[in-house]
């Protein structure tokens, strides 16, 4: 067997012993398993010596990021909501074609290879899954989708299409990440039982628990209000917050939705949780082979607002035993607040963004994306021998170079939908009690919740006609 396909086998097997059961139980009731072929789509693929041909869906932002992450390839066409933001990719990219809306640009471009999702949440599971089913492959940003729903479809519809998907969450494709997983599957801190994450998001980031403005401002000429608002339903185009509410607004310039600010907004957004949930909690799904939580509570909040996540709140997730995993409790604290310092710290403090794993031998601290693993106290690393490399690595730890070497029949990629979808679910999991203030029981295989009929309404969500996915 050459050293191409022996590759490939350690990553598929190493992804399919992450995945917990419950969620392959979940993925072959009959209720959820699609009848069509695995590839009822034959995807576009070339060889590593040929040049893909990718659009941009978002350009500015992140969106900037990940043109330019995998501007070796061909950069044919752009899409942008803003003119202004628009303007700017293109005289990057100047042959690429510009559109305005996705929809008619994955339907016109019939020798796109791939596309870039760099848009707000809303937008990701209708342009994403578009995109798939027209045979192109996917790198999307993170949180994979807006809603729970979404992201299993969006995990069935790659298996079926058998495209080369990503999400962006780039620290999964790190070095650190990978030897965090193996630091703990060697047993060197036995079996972990409790896992705390945190943020620094969304305090000071971009304005939570408030109410939504009255009144409306005219629409900029640069700005399609009406294609950026997409899926959502309809709403008065604001521009800045009213000098009453604008106290409240901290690093952001105070725009109330467009740029970035949409974060903050239910309709748009999903929060703390989609932004960074998605990196920091990376690390233990992986390490700790997590999937579907039995339960998701809140622990702490500030106010329950109707259109917003509120200003902080901490949550705990249940998770059963896995495999020889035994049953774990992750909490998740965001904007700025922390777990306890724990004893064996030699730092001041804890870093803004980071995970602790406390196993019944000892303890393990990492940064936002799972670098620099290191057991507590950290004096013992000096010591300490790392054991022998199991995952795959990377080449250059480069997320966009894993999806790229896919798109061309490599091996798939890290954060590829198989691995990205089940994990954005529990994540995403995790609004639904900060939009309810309630403690939810959660059913994977019917993809319900148990306790709460009512939070129902909230797995799935409305979209607006001609925005279905």
């Amino acid at each position: 067997m050459s050293k191409f396909n022996t590759v490939r086998r350690e990553l598929r097997t190493a992804q399919v012993n992450r995945r917990h059961f419950i969620y392959t139980s979940a993925l072959a009731a009959g209720a959820l398993a699609t009848s069509l072929p695995l590839y009822a789509a034959k995807p576009r693929y070339k060889s590593p010596n040929e040049t893909l041909n990718i659009a941009g869906i978002g350009t500015g932002g992140k969106g900037a990021v990940d043109l330019q992450g995998v501007s070796g390839e061909n950069i044919v066409a752009l899409c942008d909501v803003d003119s202004n933001t628009l303007a700017v990719a293109a005289q990057k990219y100047p042959g690429a074609r510009h559109y305005s809306d996705y929809r008619k640009m994955i339907e016109k471009e019939k020798n796109i290879d791939a596309v870039t999702v760099s848009v707000p949440d809303h937008h990701h599971a209708p342009a994403a899954i578009r995109a798939i089913k027209a045979g192109k492959h996917v790198y999307c940003q993170k949180p994979l989708t807006h809603s729970v729903w979404e992201a299993r479809q969006l995990t069935l519809a790659a298996r079926k299409h058998g495209v080369a998907t990503q999400m962006g969450n780039q620290g999964h494709a790190g070095e650190g990440v990978r030897s965090l997983c193996e630091m703990i599957w060697s047993g060197v801190i036995g079996q972990v039982r409790e896992v705390h994450c945190w943020t620094d998001r969304a305090k000071g980031w971009w304005p939570q628990g408030m109410t939504r403005p009255a009144g409306s401002d005219p629409v900029p000429a640069h700005l399609n209000w009406d294609l950026w608002l997409g899926p959502a339903p309809k709403r008065p185009y604001l521009d800045l917050w009213p000098d009453d509410m604008r106290k409240h607004i901290l690093k952001m310039a105070g725009h109330v939705y467009h740029p970035f600010s949409w974060r903050g907004w239910w309709d748009f957004g999903c929060g703390a949780l989609g932004d960074m949930g998605c990196h920091v909690m990376d690390p233990a799904d992986w390490a700790l082979k997590l999937s579907a939580p039995t339960s998701v509570e809140l622990v702490s909040f500030s106010e329950i607002m109707p259109e917003m996540p509120p200003n902080s709140s901490v949550l705990r997730y249940e998770f059963p035993a896995r495999g020889e995993m035994p049953p774990c409790t992750l909490m998740w604290y965001d904007s700025g607040q922390k777990p306890p310092k724990p004893a064996e710290l030699e730092a001041a403090e804890l870093e803004d963004n980071g995970s602790l794993f406390i196993g019944d031998k000892g303890k393990i601290i990492c940064g936002v994306y799972g670098e620099k693993p290191r057991l507590l106290p950290e004096s013992t690393m000096a010591d300490y021998t790392h054991p022998a490399q199991t995952i795959p690595r990377v080449p250059g730890n480069d997320p966009y170079l894993d999806w790229i070497r896919a798109c061309k029949g490599g091996p798939a990629a890290g954060s590829n939908f198989d691995v990205s979808g089940p994990f954005s679910e529990w994540v995403l999991l995790g609004n639904l009690p900060l939009r309810l203030g309630k403690k939810i029981e959660w059913d994977p295989v019917k993809l319900c919740v148990t306790n709460i009929p009512e939070a129902n309404d909230l797995i799935k969500g409305e979209r607006r006609h001609g925005w279905s996915v």
